[in-house]
């Protein structure tokens, strides 16, 4: 039950939202038991981000996980995060972030698993 959201300085056209949320759809499997039949994706276009003192093109994708997934895994979804919005958003690789939280309460269908 992963959820991933995208924020981003730039323009991003429907087309590329869809581009970005299939390619995450395929790259969360990086961690073992995931799927993009769990996933929810957020993708938040022209928000208001500065990195390096400077609003140059940059972003940065917060992962929510239920449960621990192992460093290894993480650092490989990690490379395919980068690589996604790099590819789709032309954005330089050291102007991206990845972020991880993991919880074991996780709730659905109106109640926690």
């Amino acid at each position: 039950m992963p959820f991933i959201n995208v924020k981003t300085n730039v323009s991003v056209p429907d087309d590329s939202k869809t581009a970005i949320k299939s390619a995450l759809g395929q790259a969360i499997t990086a961690i073992p038991g995931k799927s993009e039949r769990w996933l929810m994706v957020g993708i938040e276009p022209e928000y208001s981000l500065y990195f390096q003192g400077t609003d140059s093109p940059a972003a940065i994708a917060e992962v929510s996980v239920y449960g621990h997934p192992s460093p290894d895994a993480m650092n490989s979804l990690t490379g395919k995060i980068t690589d996604i919005l790099s590819d789709t958003l032309a954005l330089s690789p050291d102007r991206i972030y990845v972020s991880y939280a993991e919880t074991d309460n996780w709730g659905w269908n109106g109640c926690n698993l």
